[in-house]
């Protein structure tokens, strides 16, 4: 690891007062490989350092655009150490999604071990869960004593947190949040009415402006990974209401943020790392570089975002 880690460390240590510390820009990290499709831990923790660098408030590792789905248990835990060694537990948010609850679990405790501030957690995703295996789920992998975020994803898990469940699982005490991926921006309203006190996080990148109005207190955020400085620029704005410096960043990058919403999300964003002069690097199979077609359009995109000066 290179010497910044140090500092790093020394430096979350003092944002440990936060009280919430799934709050602000936690970035769902991207995951670095050699050519040879190994992690590039190195390079993963220079890259955790240059995000809080640029502003952000955390890191989401080992969540889906982290690739966890590919990596062997020995990586997912190192993955989690070297996030929480550069900025700080509770600077670091693991994802712990697995095929049943008890994997689940037993990532929440290492998370926990690890000194993490929180973890993001999907419902169980193996079947289409009814409510009560849904809120049996959370109810585990809360055990695990750390704050639980919920990441309502219904495209890919066919399990829909609704406002109404989502209500269920924080009167039962199991999470904490939610990262909102739906798409829906009048569930940022529903969620408020009947869970006041549950935390909403923006889940998905080009909803970010209208979640933020709606109260969200946080984003989980893919683009960052490429263009931190700007995305942080237009997050702060937009929780602050300031339309005026908000409107026209959202406009420009919007086009990119879509990305973060479709399939080919994890290649797109590296690709968009490595034209900003970051390691994006390959993906591990099954994902493979996107079509000349797609590659081309991002390319343009991105090309014309860093030209006009975003970063």
């Amino acid at each position: 690891m290179d010497s910044t880690t140090g500092n790093h460390a020394s430096g979350a240590a003092t944002s440990s007062a936060r009280l919430r510390p799934w709050h602000g820009i936690m970035v769902a990290t991207t995951l670095p490989f050699h050519d040879d499709l190994t992690v590039d831990h190195d390079t993963y923790a220079a890259q955790v350092a240059r995000l809080l660098e640029a502003g952000c408030d955390g890191v989401v590792p080992n969540g889906s655009l982290g690739e966890y789905q590919t990596l062997t248990d020995d990586e997912r835990a190192r993955v989690v150490r070297t996030a929480v060694e550069v900025a700080g537990g509770d600077r670091v948010m693991p994802g712990v999604a697995a095929y049943g609850s008890a994997e689940s679990r037993r990532w929440a405790d290492q998370a926990a071990e690890a000194g993490a501030g929180s973890v993001l957690l999907l419902p169980p995703n193996a079947f289409r869960a009814e409510p009560n295996s849904v809120r049996a789920h959370y109810a585990e992998v809360a055990r695990a004593g750390v704050p639980v975020v919920a990441y309502n994803n219904p495209f890919d898990t066919k399990v829909d947190l609704t406002p109404e469940l989502l209500a269920a699982l924080h009167s039962d005490g199991s999470i904490v949040a939610v990262k909102e991926f739906s798409g829906d921006v009048r569930r940022a309203y529903e969620i408020a009415e009947l869970a006041p006190d549950l935390d909403l996080l923006i889940g998905a990148d080009d909803v970010l402006l209208e979640l933020a109005l709606a109260g969200a207190v946080g984003w989980i955020a893919g683009y960052p990974n490429a263009l931190p400085v700007s995305s942080v620029a237009l997050y702060r704005a937009a929780v602050a209401g300031d339309l005026d410096a908000a409107l026209p960043l959202y406009r420009a990058l919007h086009p990119l943020l879509r990305w973060d919403s479709k399939t080919e999300f994890v290649q797109a964003i590296k690709l968009s790392m490595d034209l900003a002069g970051q390691h994006g690097g390959p993906t591990r199979p099954p994902r493979f570089p996107l079509p000349d077609g797609q590659a081309a359009a991002l390319r343009a995109l991105t090309e014309k975002l860093i030209a006009d000066g975003h970063r």
